[in-house]
């Protein structure tokens, strides 16, 4: 589920005079690694347009980076869109979210609007992220209890190779295609409680092989198992809500938007919650304005 006013907003402009490529985040010059990510898919996109140009990368995001809130899915969604138009490409969605994935797998799903699944794919053409809804099909809101502000120590780029080392990921792996399937499922049918069900089971199978792992990725804050438990025991007297977190310490909270107000004034008393972030579902990328900067 794309997030409506949650964003990443890049400008990217190859420059002749450039000596290599700069990134500026949020106002500030950045180097290393975020540097280096950003450059390989600068590279891939010279490569693509028959360019020798470095290029200058201005991205700001609203919503705290690196701290599981999808910041890298959305900013590598954002600087595709942006330095393939840049560069004088003109590539359709799925090229553009083939693109995407490159430099952030779930960035591929950043593209598409609304509801969205990542195609698996047998290879680089066919691995993609699609659209399998609008954003208006299900009015559903996200709660984002932010519990911790931090970046993160391990980023999922870095976390993803400790997978295997976890005696839990065949077991998850083994079930994926079936939790895929009820979730599409689910959500074509507008089923909250099936929704509920594989959500929170991924999510738990996701940080108990991230737990697992060699070295370990300890995500949760004392305020995220708060939210968790408080979730349930709202869900158990009758309020529907349920929870899922991507790797790192805030919990998003999905209900049907009539509870929104009602699931954010709970959420605002728990002990450790410093900031709520509400959004619907929202729509595809999308260019604000387009100067072509290279030849």
């Amino acid at each position: 589920m794309n997030l409506d006013g949650l964003y990443s907003r890049t400008q990217v402009t190859f420059d002749p005079s450039l000596a290599a490529d700069q990134l500026t985040l949020d106002g500030q010059p950045m180097s290393g690694t975020p540097l280096v990510r950003v450059s390989k898919l600068l590279e891939r996109v010279r490569q693509m347009a028959g360019l020798r140009q470095y290029a200058a990368v201005a991205s700001h995001n609203n919503f705290p980076m690196g701290a599981g809130i999808a910041s890298s899915a959305s900013a590598f969604a954002a600087l595709s869109l942006a330095a393939a138009t840049a560069a004088g490409l003109h590539l359709n969605e799925p090229e553009f979210s083939r693109l995407a994935r490159t430099g952030s797998g779930s960035a591929c799903r950043s593209v598409p609007a609304g509801f969205v699944e990542w195609q698996a794919g047998d290879g680089d053409t066919s691995s993609y992220g699609s659209s399998i809804a609008p954003p208006d099909y299900w009015d559903l809101i996200d709660c984002i209890a932010i519990v911790s502000q931090v970046h993160k120590p391990t980023g999922s780029s870095e976390g993803h190779p400790l997978a295997d080392s976890s005696p839990l990921q065949a077991a998850r792996l083994e079930g994926a295609a079936r939790r895929l399937e009820l979730c599409r499922k689910a959500i074509l049918e507008r089923d909250f409680a099936v929704l509920t069900e594989v959500v929170e089971l991924d999510c738990n199978l996701m940080h108990a092989v991230m737990m697992t792992s060699a070295p370990p990725l300890l995500y949760w804050q004392p305020a995220t198992l708060a939210v968790m438990r408080a979730v349930v025991g709202w869900r158990q007297d009758g309020l529907p809500v349920c929870y899922t977190i991507d790797a790192g310490p805030n919990v998003h909270v999905l209900c049907p938007s009539q509870y929104s107000t009602q699931v954010t004034a709970r959420l605002a008393q728990i002990p450790g919650v410093e900031r709520l972030l509400t959004a619907r579902p929202g729509g595809a990328a999308r260019l604000l304005e387009s100067t072509i900067s290279a030849p």
